[in-house]
């Protein structure tokens, strides 16, 4: 008599023996543990890898600016003699080659990044690239927290994506994530990262599985774009900013509620709809998360996690895959950070460009009641720089309603060019700078409304 699927997936589990199960579960666990389990520590909500990265910024955080301004300059006089020069032992060698043999726009980007740095760290040059509102803003808050959490996440990332927690969690959940999202399960695993930690994790995770051919090209933008939100701890940080801390709980769902329907309606227009469903070309399509008919999901997807831990390299290579990553984040992209982080805020603090482009937004506060409108519409467009840009302009407004509005908008509207846009424009993930700025236009339009309308009934 022929076996039922489900017994013969039952069969194939039972002959799996302890020690290949404990290389899925042990290093998931860990994996959970540091990335997805809220922790509280002094009264702040993170995850064990803020708190790791947190202690050190205590113990050498003064250090960081004057370090990453060297790593900077490395970077730039780097990649300069590796185009210029060609020297043999940088081309022979796969990791110094991958790190130094970039593009010339990224090598001029480098080269900026250095020199922004260099001039705000030694309060040289003009003051539009070394004020503390600028090129310091960058340089002493934005790196030092990124040089950190980086460092902790891409050393740590392998537990995650490595050893089959993707995979399993991915088979659960994908009856939920596909209808709502059209996305596959695992993309649930990157917006816990973002929301117990970091959207700029969210953002390197959604990064490396595209390129390891676990998403399509529209997979990628779409989770990267909608789903790399703020952690909870940054969301307190924002509230206690604007001066509305005392109503965290409906400032965080009003965020949660906006950032779900926002994720809902954004993937189902252009631009994002309009990406094909092609996976990353060197790597094709590595996943299969439908469960087989007959096949309990949780069978399948204990089996796809334990062959992909099978599968995976030894603690030496994926340790040294961890440390290619650290020195491709803070040597690749930290300097693109300081040159494009400082050129976007140069633009918001000493130009009127925001200014003008929120004048459409003046009559749409206006229709949605919220007071204080024309004080309020640079806070919409602001964020587009950089995430606490609108906490600040809606730092100075009187109305509370008003300025539960601004902070929940800047904790929706995701695309921040000095973080997670400079990201996804440095990655391997097809998307420009104008869609950026498409998208961050259209979830402005669509959680607006939004917003307005929670903030009326609950303040």
């Amino acid at each position: 008599m022929a076996l039922k699927k489900e017994e013969v997936y039952s069969q194939q589990l039972g002959k799996v023996s302890a020690s290949q199960y404990a290389k899925f579960i042990v290093p998931s666990l860990l994996g959970i543990i540091l990335f997805l389990i809220p922790v509280k520590v002094d009264g702040k909500v993170t995850i064990v890898l803020g708190v790791m990265a947190d202690t050190l910024m205590a113990a050498i955080g003064s250090y960081i600016p004057a370090m990453m301004v060297g790593v900077l300059a490395i970077a730039a006089i780097g990649s300069l003699f590796a185009k210029i020069a060609q020297p043999s032992f940088i081309n022979n060698r796969p990791m110094l080659k991958s790190l130094f043999q970039v593009e010339w726009l990224w090598v001029f980007l480098r080269v900026v990044g250095a020199v922004f740095a260099a001039l705000t760290l030694f309060e040289m040059g003009p003051e539009a690239i070394s004020s503390k509102f600028t090129g310091g803003t960058v340089l002493f808050d934005l790196i030092p927290v990124l040089t950190l959490w980086f460092f902790f996440a891409a050393l740590c990332m392998p537990l995650l994506l490595e050893y089959g927690l993707m995979d399993f969690i991915g088979t659960l959940v994908r009856k939920i994530m596909y209808p709502l999202f059209k996305l596959p399960g695992r993309s649930s695993i990157d917006a816990l990262a973002s929301w117990m930690g970091s959207g700029t994790v969210g953002v390197l995770i959604t990064t490396k599985q595209y390129e390891e051919g676990y998403y399509t090209q529209r997979e990628a933008a779409v989770i990267a774009t909608n789903f790399s939100v703020a952690s909870i701890a940054f969301s307190l940080v924002i509230a206690k900013f604007i001066g509305i801390d005392h109503m965290f709980v409906p400032f965080y769902f009003t965020v949660v509620v906006a950032g779900v329907l926002t994720a809902i309606i954004c993937p189902r227009i252009p631009p994002l709809s309009r990406k094909t469903d092609d996976y990353y070309g060197p790597v094709g399509k590595q996943i299969d998360e439908a469960v087989p008919q007959g096949v309990s999901s949780f069978q399948w997807g204990m089996q796809q996690a334990v062959e992909k831990a099978s599968k995976a390299d030894g603690p030496k290579i994926v340790v040294k895959k961890a440390i290619h990553n650290v020195l491709d984040i803070w040597l690749g992209l930290i300097p693109l950070v300081m040159a494009l982080g400082t050129m976007a805020l140069i633009v918001a603090e000493y130009t009127s460009v925001f200014t003008y482009l929120s004048y459409p937004f003046v009559p749409l506060l206006s229709l949605l009641q919220i007071p204080e409108a024309a004080e309020a519409a640079p806070a919409m467009i602001v964020g587009f720089a950089d995430m606490f840009l609108p906490a600040v302009i809606g730092s100075g407004i009187e109305s509370e309603l008003t300025r539960f509005v601004i902070a929940c908008m800047s904790l929706t509207q995701i695309i921040y060019m000095s973080e997670i846009g400079i990201l996804l424009l440095k990655s391997k993930i097809p998307v420009s700078f104008l869609e950026l700025f498409v998208i961050f236009l259209q979830r402005t339009l669509i959680s607006l409304p939004i917003i307005a309308l929670l903030a009326h009934v609950l303040i």
